[in-house]
Order: structure tokens, then C-alpha cells, then sequence
């Protein structure tokens, strides 16, 4: 019997599935696509329908169906597993049981304790009385079920037992933990509850907003779910699940700081909005966003802890090649706030956001930078060095400049000192978000595997060229020449994993010369080229290989043995110059 992993491949084309994600189109035999996971304006990706596999150019992460959703969606791969098994209609049950009882039991407690706290809620005139004093409408919270958790110490407990749920899985879902004396206690007490759905709709946690009459120094005013095997909270954004597709549509993703922020916004019509779950915001927040937006509004409170999380925002989110703005919301505290006094001057609020660079300046500089003050402006240069875009980075000095009266080169020279010592956290951040780097399966390692890789994409698109490489092959990288002696109709499954790796890569590659492929002369004159490159690089390796035996032997006085090797480096000095004198000719 197939495994669900292959049944699921059976059932589901990699192609109709990766459409509903990114836009594909046609590259020869295969797809391609801007690739979702680093920033990019060339399409990189590379879809097979043949092989049922993807693999992208710019930052190398590929692999199959799976593998897409669980790094688009920040899934884990049992998750990602799940998802597709619905689509395919495959049973996880009847597969894996240990998997599905640790994973889809999780999913049945938080639903189940999402209904207990939607009936308690109902039952509560000093919840209800709360939420309508924030102005928050009935609708709206059985849009997004927010619910009660009742004082009791155990009352979830005991009606999650009455609903034969093990003690054991409900401790797990983080829901109740056990106490020192022993006893099991429910986590939220006292709270209005806010369930959070992961980025398909499914519930995954919870935050609970303690009731202010019961506000104490000694209990904290929010309380989230801890991390369990379903719930991440850097991974999800309230209400992305609903919001997804305004944000896509429209390009712009309004950032908030909690959920009645992004409740009363949804209320007051801003449909393209999120927020984080009680933590900071992360670079695999970003990352999610970054698939639907390229745009990013920073609506954070509006006191000096809520400028100073815009602040480190605004360097990740430029970092990861987001333009961000800043809404100011006039003299209200927050996103909330300003929805209760004014619904419909929310949106012109964010409609009216300062771009990042007017709130950096106008925080940082005083009297607006005409009194110079060499900490500020280093300040400031710091964040412009965390910019991903070149083009944002000139655009930051040049109003520096403006704003200073300092020299665009003077600031650009210390802008580049100071990317040279300190703390590069923004760096390896943009490594994170931008190029999207987690465990890339294949790269290149030097430029002679890069010539064979585009070389043999190029055949393997068009098999009636394979002659030309007859004589070329010894230069060929070893595991290319494997690759290249060896085809999956040739026992494919008893090949080496590296080897059906690059066997799989070699023909993605060949989908980025989609354009060359339509023209026979132009595609043969481009292997030629490729040819005679890489036998150049091959002659340079080896006569930088002789430069080191002559230097050694010019060490030790080896005069006898260095004649010959003296005359064989100028027969390969001499062979390289004829190649590219031919090269030079042929162009």
C-alpha cells in the first residue's frame, strides 16, 4: 500500500496546487515563477509537472508539494501534510495514527474549548458589558468567536474530560497545565478570550484579556497559549486567515499590536489588517507577509513604547524590502481607541501614514537636522545601512543630506563605516526574511558547477545538441558527469540521493531559458559559448594548480624537475589565449 506522502503526490499536480499560491507560467516542458520566499523581479522558480518538484535559482530552497506549502504557510510538515491530505481527500487516520492522535486531537481541544468559552461568554452580563463598552459588536465577535473563561479554576478542564478528551492531551494543548500541589488548573480565568486561527482557519490558541475589576499588580493584563506542537506564536498574525485576501488585492498590510486593535479595524471597514499575538514582530511574520504585500503600515500605539517597537519594526520590515509607513493616530492611544471615538477616520488615519523615513527623521533629528548632531545622524545611518533596496538606501541619504546639509559622499562613506564594525543583527535578519534560507537543498560551489549546470539544463531541454558535449565531458565536475552519464530511465531509484538530486535540478534549469529555447541557432550557439567556457575554466584551475609546483619547486631548487612543468603552464597559457582569441572571433 502507497504511503500517504505518495498518494497525496498521486492525487494532487504540483502545478494546480502551486497556482493557487504564486502565478506560473509556461517555460519550455516546465513553469516558472517569481519565487515567493526572497525578493526578486526575475522569475527564478522552477516548476516540473513531469517530476512533480520545484527548486528556485536565486536562493536555491526547493523540493515537492509538500515542501511549498509547509515553507509558504510556516507550517510544520505533519501540518502541511494535513492540509494537502484535504485537498487530496487521502485519510491521515488509517496512515499514521500516532501522528494524527498528536496533531488533529490538538486541533478538536482548541475547537472544543473555543465553543465552551463562546457559551460562557453568553452567560456573562460582566463580559458582555466589557466588550459593548469597547464598542465591539455582536457580529464581530461571533465573526471571530471570541468567548469567556469563567473564574473557576478547572470548569474547562472538567467539561474538556466530559468530552473524552485525554488529561494528558489537554495539558499538552496548553490549555491547562499542573500545578505544584497537583492539582490541574485552567490557564485563563477571569478572561475575555480571543481564539487565534492559524493561516487556514483552523484554531490553534488563545489570548485572554483579564477583566479590569480583576486587575492586579500580581496578574498580567494578557495571557497567550504557550507554544505547542500546533501554535507558534512567531510564526502567526491575528486575523491573517481572514485578511489575506485584501491584503493581496489591495498590497498593503496595516500591522497592529493586539487583537481588539485589529477587531475594532475589521469593524470599522479595514479589511487589510493584522496583528501580532502578544509578542514581538518576527522575521517569519514578515515572511508571511511578504507573499501578499509590499507595503507595510506600521499602526502601533501611540505613546513612546509603541514608537520605539516602530522603530525596530521599521528596521526589520526594511530589511526584508517592505516600503513602511507610520500611522499616527491623532490624539487617540491606539488602533482601538480611534475606531471607538471616529469608525470611518480610521481608514483615512492610515490612508494619511507617514512614510519610514519622515518618522525616523522627524523622531531623530532635531529641529528636523539643521542643528547637525553627529550621534543622530549616526543614529540614523545605521538604520538606512539595514535597508534592503539599494535604490531605498540612495533615496534615505539624499534626504539625509537634505535635512543635515551634510554631503550625500560624507554620509555614504559613514554609513559604510558603520557597517563595518557593531552589532549586524539587521544582516542576518535580512539574510532571514529576504533570501528566505532555511535548509536549502542544492548550491552551486563554484563557477565551473555553475557553467555545467546551465550547460546541461540547455540540453536537457534540447537532446539533439548532446553531441556537441562528446568531446567536452572530462571536463565536466565529477558529480555532473555522473549526472549527465546517467538518466532515471537507467535505475534511477538505486542512484545515490545526491546524484537524483542534481538529476532533478538539471532539468528545472533548463526552465529559465525559456526565451533562449524558441530560437535552434541561437540556443546552439549559447552551448558553444558554455563549451569553450567551461574548458577555459578547467585550464585555469590547472595552471593555477602549476603556478603553486612551480613556486615550490622554485623553493627547493628543484631546477631539473622545473623545466617541463615551466613548458607545460605556457602550452596552457598559449591554449587559453587561442579559445578566447576564437571566442572573441566567433562573436
Amino acid at each position: 500500500m502507497a504511503s500517504p506522502i505518495e498518494e497525496i503526490k498521486e492525487k494532487l499536480d504540483i502545478v494546480d496546487v502551486l497556482k493557487s499560491y504564486i502565478e506560473l507560467r509556461p517555460a519550455g516542458r516546465n513553469f516558472k515563477a517569481v519565487c515567493p520566499f526572497h525578493a526578486e523581479k526575475t522569475p527564478s522558480l522552477i516548476v516540473s509537472p513531469e517530476r512533480q518538484i520545484w527548486h528556485c535559482f536565486g536562493c536555491n530552497l526547493g523540493g515537492d508539494v509538500i515542501k511549498f506549502v509547509s515553507l509558504f504557510e510556516n507550517l510544520e510538515f505533519y501540518e502541511a501534510l494535513r492540509i494537502l491530505a484535504e485537498k487530496a481527500g487521502v485519510e491521515l487516520k488509517r496512515y499514521a495514527p500516532a501522528e494524527e492522535k498528536q496533531f488533529g486531537v490538538l486541533y478538536e481541544i482548541q475547537r472544543s474549548a473555543a465553543d465552551f468559552f463562546r457559551d460562557k461568554l453568553g452567560e456573562s452580563n460582566r463580559a458582555l458589558k466589557y466588550l459593548e463598552g469597547r464598542k465591539l459588536k455582536p457580529e464581530t465577535m461571533e465573526e471571530f468567536e471570541v468567548g469567556f473563561a469563567p473564574e473557576s479554576y478547572d470548569a474547562l478542564t472538567v467539561n474538556l474530560i466530559d468530552r473524552k478528551f485525554e488529561l494528558a492531551d489537554i495539558v499538552r494543548s496548553g490549555l491547562v497545565f499542573r500545578a505544584d500541589n497537583g492539582k490541574y488548573i485552567d490557564r485563563f480565568r477571569g478572561r475575555i478570550m480571543f481564539p487565534i486561527h492559524n493561516h487556514f482557519g483552523k484554531i490553534v490558541g488563545f489570548t485572554g484579556r483579564i477583566l479590569p475589576e480583576l486587575e492586579t499588580e500580581n496578574v498580567g493584563k494578557y495571557v497567550n497559549s504557550p507554544e505547542t506542537p500546533i501554535f507558534a506564536k512567531s510564526k502567526i498574525l491575528y486575523g491573517f486567515w481572514r485578511s489575506k485576501k485584501e491584503i493581496r488585492d489591495s498590497g498593503l498590510a496595516v500591522l497592529l499590536e493586539g487583537q481588539m486593535d485589529f477587531l475594532m479595524a475589521w469593524q470599522a471597514g479595514v479589511r487589510n489588517a493584522v496583528a501580532t499575538s502578544g509578542t514581538a514582530l518576527t522575521a517569519e511574520h514578515l515572511r508571511t507577509l511578504r507573499k501578499t504585500a509590499n507595503r507595510l503600515a506600521l499602526g502601533f500605539d501611540n505613546d513612546e513604547a509603541g514608537r520605539l517597537a516602530a522603530e525596530k519594526a521599521i528596521d526589520l520590515a526594511t530589511a526584508a524590502d517592505f516600503s513602511v509607513l507610520v500611522v499616527q493616530w491623532d490624539e487617540s492611544k491606539d488602533a482601538a481607541e480611534a475606531a471607538e471615538k471616529n469608525s470611518e477616520g480610521l481608514a483615512p488615519m492610515i490612508g494619511r501614514a507617514k512614510s519610514a523615513m519622515d518618522f525616523i527623521f522627524d523622531r531623530r533629528l532635531v529641529n528636523g537636522g539643521r542643528v547637525p548632531d553627529r550621534l543622530a545622524i549616526r543614529l540614523v545611518l545605521d538604520k538606512i545601512s539595514r535597508i534592503w533596496s539599494p535604490i531605498e538606501r540612495s533615496s534615505w541619504i539624499r534626504e539625509l543630506s537634505y535635512r543635515t546639509g551634510v554631503g550625500e559622499k560624507e554620509l555614504t562613506e559613514e554609513m559604510e563605516k558603520i557597517s563595518l564594525v557593531g552589532n549586524r543583527a539587521g544582516e542576518t535578519l535580512a539574510e532571514s526574511v529576504v533570501s528566505g534560507v532555511r535548509g536549502a537543498e542544492f548550491k552551486p560551489e563554484s563557477r565551473r558547477e555553475l557553467i555545467a549546470l546551465r550547460l546541461l539544463g540547455l540540453l536537457a531541454e534540447r537532446r539533439e545538441l548532446q553531441k556537441k558535449i562528446e568531446p567536452y565531458k572530462g571536463y565536466l565536475p565529477e558529480k555532473y558527469l555522473a549526472a549527465y552519464s546517467l538518466s532515471e530511465e537507467n535505475g534511477a531509484d538505486a542512484l545515490p540521493a545526491e546524484t537524483k538530486e542534481l538529476l532533478n535540478i538539471i532539468a528545472l534549469r533548463g526552465g529559465l531559458e525559456a526565451d533562449l529555447l524558441v530560437d535552434e541557432e541561437l540556443v546552439g550557439k549559447e552551448v558553444e559559448a558554455l563549451l569553450r567556457e567551461l574548458e577555459i575554466e578547467c585550464l585555469v584551475l590547472e595552471k593555477a594548480s602549476l603556478a603553486r609546483e612551480i613556486a615550490s619547486l622554485e623553493s627547493q631548487n628543484g631546477e631539473e624537475k622545473l623545466l617541463p612543468v615551466l613548458r607545460q603552464f605556457d602550452e596552457i597559457s598559449k591554449k587559453i589565449q587561442d579559445i578566447r582569441h576564437a571566442k572573441e572571433n566567433a562573436g
